[in-house]
């Protein structure tokens, strides 16, 4: 008879203050520093955050290396460090290849679809300004809810993973880790907007390819519990002996063909769809970014952000299925010692904090922490930046204010990135108090929010898509999506619960349903009628212009006159420009150059389609399935060639994410450095 495992409690490695000072004394740091940066930017350079379109999409000025830096830090939630680690702890070497393919193949094809914001609606704030743009209220109103769906997904599962982190490696209370790990992030993002969360994305990147390494070299080269990639594949064959993986080949945790891993990419892969065409902090960092490099920023940020998941949940993801049966006689030991980790640790995200506790004890354990808590700030002020616009311009002026100025906007952004800070704590609290957890959400993301990702991702790039095909796609797909969730567990599982709505194959049916029905029915009705939609409208966006004259406390008025006088430099250059004789031919100029700037962004769409195309062919099919079906178990020299390419990988992508938005942007930095300069020695 067999009899049920028994399960230890994750003995904290750390005293609950060390997770009070992480939470809340890093969280007011990285404030501090905004503030003083944000403070230098007003004053000395030409963007001032005081500005709406400075505030909310950083005056549509940043360059590649930033947005890609951004993507990178964005993407990066808790769950891409924690989950990903917990599938290369069940599943095997699959799991980190099949997590980084699910959020890589996405952010590159949203290339595509940046280069269209940029071509057909460059004026627009939010993807939801170009729904009601083109299709009205209802509309509107129908995508309005997936938006803010989506963000309320993703701030769960970055609060929860990052809340039971600390818990676990501080004994910290999880409601106050909740409550807490917002605050200070609300505080710079209302000091610096949307440019703020880019330069803390740099800072964050820097620190997490940081901690990547030191993991990789402690782990690989300098742990007495593994010290070498030979020593990690031998514990891992140990380990594919005493708990072998179900549907693995030879039940190895060394081989592509898992089951259970390929089911996962599949979630993983549509998920991710969800998590980048519903979110706005996507679309936002598309907008902010400068028409000639956006798709360019995508493409960079897609290849870069790869190496995260797959360098880190490697080596710490599988180091933690190696190492749970260690019992050094010098501490620690696996926090769970002598028993595994419980079904409800694992989907905590608990395998990299017991890793790094083994691997490094109490540094390991505050290093994990540092970055999980670098993955929650960074992911969560692209999401408050995300959520303050799409009220503040999709609810707030849409419904309530539609002469609302400038300033105007600003304010009802601060006040509303206060309220949804407050409000993700709360939402956090109430998902743990009913017992779920960042797996369970990861799970059912895609199974939400799958059916509105083909007809919000056609509505800025397909002329014939029409208000009924959106419809019947959004609301068909999402019917279909739910019945085959609903059948599908039941089927498989046997019952309807809340746990078994998030195993893999109930979340693989309804999300595949969700998006393959979606699909069928908007381009299917669409071309029962199809449109012939000129994307005037969505052109005609325009930006907002702030009030002149208005005042805001704190804001510098010395830049309010120069942004004034700028302005009527330029009315006053157009007025005289329409004096001249020669101003139809001024016209027919500026018509050409439009017409010049639309084909060059079409020619960006074509390479963004090849480029991602490319990118997916390789990722998901020239590398992993002939692994797969080839049922290939792993060899020494060939583990250790791939542990070699994670390795490389990671390099290269750290490497070009800290050095290059430095060098782009080095005339920028000299400015304001030289300004500052010369104004102390005044």
């Amino acid at each position: 008879m067999s009899s049920e495992p028994s399960y230890s409690e994750f003995k904290p490695l750390l005293a609950q203050s060390v997770g009070y000072g992480v939470v809340v004394g890093v969280g007011f740091f990285f404030a501090g520093v905004m503030f003083i940066l944000t403070t230098l930017q007003r004053k000395f350079f030409k963007f001032s955050p005081a500005s709406s379109e400075e505030f909310t999409s950083a005056s549509r000025s940043v360059k590649p290396g930033l947005i890609c830096c951004g993507i990178v830090s964005a993407w990066t939630w808790s769950a891409t460090l924690l989950q990903s680690s917990t599938v290369a702890y069940t599943f095997g070497v699959s799991g980190p290849w099949w997590y980084g393919v699910g959020g890589t193949i996405q952010v590159a094809m949203f290339g595509m679809v940046a280069s269209k914001v940029k071509q057909n609606a460059n004026g627009a704030h939010t993807f939801l300004e170009i729904v009601k743009t083109r299709f009205g209220t209802s509309a509107h109103i129908l995508f309005t809810f997936y938006g803010f769906l989506c963000i309320l997904l993703v701030c769960g599962s970055l609060l929860l993973g990052g809340s039971a982190t600390v818990n676990a490696l501080t004994g910290m209370n999880t409601t106050a880790a909740c409550f807490l790990l917002p605050i200070g992030i609300a505080v710079y993002v209302i000091f610096g907007g949307l440019r703020a969360t880019f330069i803390c994305d740099w800072s964050h990147t820097i620190i997490l390819f940081i901690i990547i390494y030191i993991f990789t070299f402690r782990a690989y080269g300098t742990s007495p519990a593994i010290g070498s990639v030979s020593r990690l594949y031998d514990l891992l064959e140990q380990a594919s002996t005493i708990t072998p993986v179900v549907g693995n080949q030879g039940g190895s945790y060394l081989t592509m063909k898992s089951d259970q891993g390929l089911v996962f990419g599949a979630i993983t892969i549509l998920s991710g769809f969800t998590g980048v065409f519903c979110d706005q902090g996507y679309w936002q960092r598309a907008i902010a970014s400068h028409p000639e490099s956006t798709t360019k920023a995508y493409m960079l940020g897609g290849i870069s952000w790869f190496a995260v998941p797959w360098a880190f949940a490697s080596c710490l993801g599988l180091s933690a299925r190696a190492l749970i049966t260690n019992a050094s006689p010098v501490p620690p030991n696996f926090p769970t010692y002598p028993s595994p980790l419980s079904p409800s640790q694992i989907s905590a995200g608990l395998a990299a904090p017991a890793a790094a506790a083994v691997l490094m004890g109490k540094g390991g354990a505050i290093t994990v922490l540092l970055v999980v808590f670098m993955a929650v700030t960074s992911a969560a002020s692209a999401e408050l930046i995300g959520v303050s616009s799409l009220f503040s311009y999709d609810i707030y002026r849409t419904y309530f204010r539609p002469n609302a100025t400038g300033d105007e906007i600003v304010r009802v952004s601060h006040c509303f990135i206060c309220f949804w800070a407050v409000w993700m704590g709360c939402w956090a609290t109430i998902l743990n108090a009913v017992h779920i957890d960042l797996g369970w959400l990861y799970y059912v993301q895609g199974c939400i929010l799958s059916p509105a990702v083909i007809p919000i991702g056609l509505t800025v790039s397909w002329s014939k898509l029409t208000k009924a095909g959106v419809f019947c796609g959004a609301i068909g797909g999402a019917c279909f999506g739910m019945l085959a969730w609903m059948i599908g567990c039941w089927k498989i599982y046997g019952q309807i619960n809340i746990s078994n709505l998030a195993q893999p194959y109930s979340a693989l049916c309804s999300s595949l349903a969700g998006l393959l029905f979606s699909g069928i029915l908007t381009v299917g009705v669409s071309l029962l009628n199809p449109a012939d939609y000129d994307f005037s409208g969505t052109r005609a966006i325009a930006t907002l212009e702030d009030t002149i004259g208005s005042d805001i406390s704190g804001v510098d008025t010395s830049y309010r006159a120069s942004d004034t006088e700028s302005q009527n430099e330029k009315r006053d250059e157009k007025q005289s420009s329409l004096k001249q004789p020669v101003s139809n031919i001024m016209e027919v100029g500026l018509e050409n150059d439009d017409e010049q700037r639309l084909r060059s962004l079409k020619t960006v769409f074509r390479k963004a389609f090849i480029y991602s195309s490319i990118l997916t062919l390789i990722v998901v099919i020239l590398v992993p399935l002939p692994l797969f079906f080839s049922h290939y178990v792993f060899s020494k020299k060939f583990y250790t060639f791939w542990t070699a390419c994670s390795i490389i990988w990671a390099f290269a992508s750290g490497s070009f994410c800290i050095v290059f938005p430095l060098w782009e942007s080095r005339n920028e930095i000299g400015t304001i450095l030289g300004s500052a300069y010369r104004s102390i020695r005044k």
